[in-house]
């Protein structure tokens, strides 16, 4: 990849799966000047089992990245790490460092910074995961400092996903976040819903800011890369880049 496209750097993108979208709307929330190296799994069943399965699959992206020249590399997909545990996460991330001499970093990692940055301590938790997989998700983020008063997955098959509506999933959201007290800020697990869109609605209409597998990304890549370029229109994170 040239410098004309990439000269403020690259990141090593390595996704879950071929689902279309949520690398689209990546770049468009990264600057010009930041180049992009998309790598896939095979992740189609959402499965604890799958996610457990995929660890050493992604360390040969990781490798892969690496020859590439990405100057940082970023193992996307959530629940494949969140599982692991915040320390185990971070224990897993340190060693590929070592090993590969580049910063590592996951979803869980940009969410976590992001919560910090915005001085979140409570928050609700919403993803499209049926089950103890929530429960697995909301102890990653309680190791890691918060107290999460609520994780709670919409009833949607894996691959249906995509076709829930931004309406439908606002309304679920807000219901959630009205059950609690004294909320700092609303946790949106995943990309394959349809969600940049009420990012700013939801901010809006509960006072408090949205964590957003997109926008923690695009903050933490630019992070990373000594980069601050703000956008409008995607709530508090991208908009102030705390």
């Amino acid at each position: 990849m040239g410098l004309t496209s990439c000269w403020r750097g690259t990141v090593g993108l390595i996704k879950p799966n071929f689902r279309p979208g949520s690398t689209e709307d990546l770049i468009r929330l990264l600057p010009e000047g930041i180049g992009v190296i998309p790598l896939h799994l095979t992740i189609n069943e959402g499965t604890r089992k799958q996610f457990e399965d995929s660890i050493p699959d992604y360390e040969e992206k990781v490798a892969e990245l690496v020859g590439h020249g990405a100057d940082i590399i970023h193992p996307a997909g959530s629940p494949p790490f969140q599982i692991l545990g915040y320390k185990g996460e971070l224990a897993l991330m340190r060693k590929w460092e070592k090993k590969y001499k580049r910063q590592m970093f996951t979803n869980g990692m940009t969410q976590v910074n992001a919560l910090k940055a915005l001085k979140a301590k409570r928050v609700v938790g919403a993803s499209y995961f049926r089950g103890d997989l929530n429960r697995s998700f909301a102890e990653y983020f309680e190791q890691a400092g918060f107290n999460f008063l609520a994780m709670e997955g919409m009833d949607v098959d894996f691959d249906k996903v995509q076709t829930l509506s931004s309406t439908e999933i606002y309304a679920f959201v807000k219901a959630l976040f009205l059950k609690h007290k004294k909320v700092d800020a609303i946790y949106l697990l995943g990309p394959a819903w349809r969600t940049l869109e009420i990012i700013e609605t939801l901010e809006q209409d509960t006072g408090v800011p949205v964590v957003h597998h997109i926008t923690a990304q695009s903050w933490e890549i630019q992070k990373r890369l000594h980069v601050r370029h703000p956008f409008q229109g995607y709530g508090r994170l991208m908009r102030e880049m705390p």
